[in-house]
């Protein structure tokens, strides 16, 4: 069987197996989100004022919220089956076009901010063993060490200051200028230059991390064996650094990489809320006040796909650094 076919035979076997995992996510969902005090008619009722025991009922009827638990939930996972993810009360339409919407906007911020991250973490990490104990060592460590504890939002709001309010270098807020009626290729600029703040932002705390577990992967890796028997053969410190050591340092990068995507979308909120980026973090920080289950659990549905995806590549990635993974 060659590499390909047995990749291909190996994603179908993953996605296979993460189906059961994206049910019990769905069912441990639910459930949580009805254990929490009050629902939907509960917020509709107190923006208005007032209403009636009748009305209520009423309401909870239209909604589905009058039958059991499990009655519920089945009546729920049916339709996931058939992608109708319910309707938001609080936005009026679909859950699935809205959380399709929000989506988009997110996964730019989160590819963005993982390339960045990543792309530079990875870069400093190298200088920083290549290095070691001299200044620039020292230099990465501590800048490192000053983005990983300080906080997201003073980060945002200072940039805003600095580089939007003060030197009118990039937007304040939002995804694109809405107003200009941009398209084509003047659309994509709008965007990309409203994403570059957000995107610097959110990256600051992951790219200390790249950048510290690089470095400490690069030392690690130059302890081996095998680094011993490449001098013994003669080879340069170049050869052996950039083509059997990096190699071999990628491998928890890679890793921390595909977990941290999830809390990504979790992190994004502060970021979201700063900017006013239009992403799925904000939208699930509304809908957990207005009581959206259906929206809420729409989000949890979308991210638990998207960790899943994530996780998928980067374990072919790891079989592409690694020959000795092999893909069955």
């Amino acid at each position: 069987m060659s590499q390909t076919a047995k990749r291909l035979r190996y994603v179908l076997k993953r996605l296979l197996q993460a189906l059961p995992i994206i049910l019990a996510i769905i069912i441990v969902n639910f459930f949580l989100l009805h254990m929490a005090e009050g629902d939907a008619v509960d917020v509709l009722a107190g923006e208005a004022g007032s209403a009636t025991p009748e009305y209520m009922a009423e309401l909870r009827k239209k909604f589905g919220l009058d039958q059991p638990l499990p009655v519920q939930l089945l009546v729920y996972l049916k339709n996931v089956i058939t992608l109708d993810l319910g309707y938001s009360f609080r936005h009026d339409m679909p859950v699935l076009d809205l959380v399709l919407d929000r989506f988009v906007p997110t996964l730019l911020l989160m590819v963005s901010t993982i390339i960045l991250a990543v792309g530079v973490g990875i870069i400093l990490g190298l200088l920083a063993a290549t290095g070691l104990n001299s200044w620039r060592d020292t230099l990465i460590s501590v800048f490192a060490l000053v983005t990983y504890a300080t906080p997201l939002f003073w980060v945002g709001l200072m940039f805003i200051v600095v580089f939007a309010l003060n030197l009118g270098w990039f937007p304040t807020s939002g995804m694109e200028n809405i107003a200009m009626f941009y398209e084509g290729w003047d659309r994509y600029w709008d965007i990309a230059h409203h994403l570059v703040l957000p995107t610097i932002t959110l990256s600051l705390f992951y790219l200390a991390l790249y950048t510290r577990l690089m470095r400490a992967s690069m030392l690690e890796q130059a302890g081996m064996d095998y680094v011993t028997t490449a001098r013994a053969k003669g080879l340069t410190e170049r050869r052996i650094m950039f083509v059997h050591v990096l190699r071999n340092a990628l491998l928890p990068v890679v890793t921390m990489a595909g977990v941290q995507v999830g809390a990504l979308i979790g992190g994004s909120v502060i970021v979201e809320s700063v900017f006013a980026w239009p992403g799925l973090g904000m939208l699930a920080f509304e809908s957990l006040f207005a009581r959206d289950v259906n929206l809420l659990l729409g989000i949890f549905l979308l991210s638990a796909m998207l960790v899943v995806a994530v996780n998928l590549i980067v374990d072919i990635i790891y079989s592409w650094l690694d020959p000795r993974i092999e893909v069955e």
